[in-house]
């Protein structure tokens, strides 16, 4: 009765959750950023937050459009939204910056970049592995888009990206080479050599984005650096490279496997596009759809013409089905603002796990006068502050030993700590060099870690010539583990291109510290099996199979009595042994010289 009463005086016409429709239903309409009203206006924060945070910092917001409405507003109403989201921005202490405006059918539609300004000493770090054949110009990009500077058409600009003598001396990137390239808040390049010479420190101070390239090597002698490269340093993206002049030919096909079978989103950079006539530059570009929209690959190409494309691919690239393709020239310059707005957009894969415990996996390792010993890599999840003490191993007997973070360095500025997907620098107190290798890991001691020998994967077996079976050893990498392992059994007798099936890998040389669910590549020459790992044995022996002590004990354990391997009588010395042989010698000559007992006997009875 009171809430009939209640309804004819229109009270309570609204419950709470119905005027929370109301307000929501007026936020996604293309106008809710002309005049909201406080509600409204904390909504509309609240979703950008959330965008924020999904997008690692970053987000596309896309002004004039909504749901149920045609798109586009009034240039009035564009003004008065925009004025609303650069009020947002401020609060937020976001950088706006446009991308595109275009018209659509009832007025204009505007795109914005928002992104936090990050502190001096910290930015936002996508990984992009630089891939493809001999010659494709992969050193040659890096280091026009690095250096600022064009190319001369005779490989300048790579030539101060070559960290070894022989790379100058053949123009062929043989190691795995880093270089990168900054973004300010509103989305320009800070990259300002001095002299020739890129300080990244500075770089770092005025970037809030800062792309990473892993040149990786186009050489099929080179392979297995360019398969570390791709799963040791953790990727966001991979870059595909391909000479217009030359085509998909060599690795390029070897290379987009490879990325494709890590999972690792692809876009494709086609150069030399001044140098190549028209009608070869189509026929690459229709070989490379077609190869793009194979059963294998299942991609939808997309050709990058305007910065339209360029927005439009950046924000469905994540879903990892679309390919952008670019068309550059690093001798004139053709499109290069192009793939520079594309990488400005691009925004981590990696999600930043801070609260869980710290993972660090090794990739390289040096010894720095002066500082002692320090080791490079990804950091996976956590933070790692300065002083902190985490776990180094495995070692060969799958032992961890504990130590101290003395320093932290990111891209070569020194910082106090590091979070989740990020690369960085430790150097490390009372450490030697000698006892460290690719493929350890620095983990948190909450994790209590367990080194393997033996793990189970579930394979796919991409190209061998004949077939594998039990005892085939191949190189195995996982995560920036690369070592040989051998096959102890799987579920089928024999394995051929395309078969599918459980192994039990065990590793020759070292135990390795394993997770579940991790991505591995299984390759010797041209053989490649893909696979995930789905269950490890951390409780394997580590001791060698059939060793002297191990025979001792199964002898004692017939015989019924124990015998300790230490007390077990050792094998003598070469030099005792020959001294023991002339004893014998000796013994039996004298008793060849002695007369024997019988005639002994005559003697004693003859007298």
């Amino acid at each position: 009765m009171a809430a009939t009463l209640e309804m004819e005086n229109g009270e309570n016409l609204f419950s709470p959750e119905e005027e929370e429709d109301v307000a929501m239903s007026s936020v996604v309409s293309k106008g809710h950023l002309i005049s909201p009203n406080n509600e409204e206006y904390d909504i509309i924060v609240d979703m950008i937050k959330e965008r924020l945070d999904e997008g690692q910092g970053e987000t596309i917001y896309e002004v004039g459009t909504g749901e149920g409405d045609a798109p586009g507003l009034s240039q009035e109403d564009m003004q008065a939204s925009i004025a609303t989201l650069k009020s947002i921005a401020d609060s937020l202490g976001l950088e706006m910056a446009q991308l595109r405006e275009r018209k659509e059918g009832e007025g204009l539609v505007t795109e914005f970049l928002l992104r936090r300004s990050l502190e001096f000493d910290d930015f936002m770090e996508v990984r992009v592995a630089v891939v493809g054949n001999v010659d494709a110009g992969k050193s040659t990009l890096l280091g026009v888009l690095t250096h600022g500077d064009l190319d001369n058409g005779r490989g300048m600009a790579r030539q101060r990206l070559f960290r070894h003598k022989h790379e100058m001396e053949s123009g062929r990137t043989s190691s795995v080479g880093n270089d990168i390239l900054g973004f300010d808040a509103s989305g320009n390049v800070v990259n300002k050599p001095d002299h020739g010479n890129l300080d990244w420190i500075k770089i770092c101070e005025k970037s809030s984005k800062v792309i990473t390239f892993i040149d990786l090597a186009g050489h099929e002698k080179y392979l297995k650096t360019t398969v570390f490269g791709m799963t040791g340093h953790a990727p966001d993206f991979a870059m595909l490279m391909i000479g217009a002049n030359a085509g998909v030919i060599g690795m390029t096909k070897e290379h987009l496997g490879l990325a494709l079978a890590l999972n690792v989103p692809v876009f494709v950079v086609v150069t030399k596009i001044d140098m190549c006539p028209p009608n070869v530059l189509q026929e690459t570009l229709k070989m490379l759809q077609r190869i793009l929209k194979s059963p294998g690959c299942r991609k939808i190409p997309v050709i990058v013409q305007n910065t339209d494309d360029v927005v439009c691919s950046a924000t469905n690239f994540t879903s990892e089905r679309m390919c952008p393709i670019f068309q550059v020239s690093n001798v004139s310059g053709e499109n290069l603002d192009l793939l520079k707005m594309f990488l400005n957009l691009l925004s981590t894969r990696l999600k930043s796990e801070t609260t869980a415990p710290a993972e660090f996996q090794i990739d390289d390792t040096f010894s720095v006068p002066g500082v002692g010993t320090v080791v490079s890599g990804t950091l996976l999840q956590g933070t790692i502050k300065l002083n902190d003490t985490l776990l180094l191993g495995p070692d060969a007997l799958g032992h961890f030993q504990q130590i101290t973070v003395k320093s932290i360095h990111r891209k070569r500025m020194p910082v106090r700590e590091v979070k989740g997907g990020q690369t960085a620098s430790f150097s490390l107190k009372k450490v030697k060099r000698s006892s460290i290798r690719k493929g350890m890991v620095m983990v948190s001691p909450k994790l209590e870690p367990k080194a393997c020998w033996e793990f189970e994967g579930e394979i796919l077996v991409l190209h061998h010539p004949t077939t594998i079976s039990v005892r085939y050893q191949a190189m195995v990498h996982v995560g920036s583990v690369r070592q040989t392992a051998t096959i102890m059994n799987m579920t089928k007798e024999h394995l051929r291109t395309g078969d599918k099936s459980i192994v039990r890998f065990r590793f020759i040389k070292n135990p390795e510290y394993l997770k579940t669910d991790m991505r591995m590549v299984f390759r010797e020459g041209r053989t490649k099996a893909i696979g995930n790992i789905t269950k490890l044995y951390p409780h394997v022996s580590a001791v060698a199979q059939n060793t002297r002590q191990q025979r001792a004990a199964k002898k004692a354990q017939e015989a019924n009595h124990q015998v300790h391997p230490q007390n077990e009588p050792q094998k003598p010395s070469k030099k005792r042994r020959t001294r023991n042989s002339s004893k014998n010698l000796d013994m039996e000559e004298s008793k060849e010289n002695l007369p024997s007992t019988s005639s002994m006997q005559e003697v004693t009875v003859q007298s």
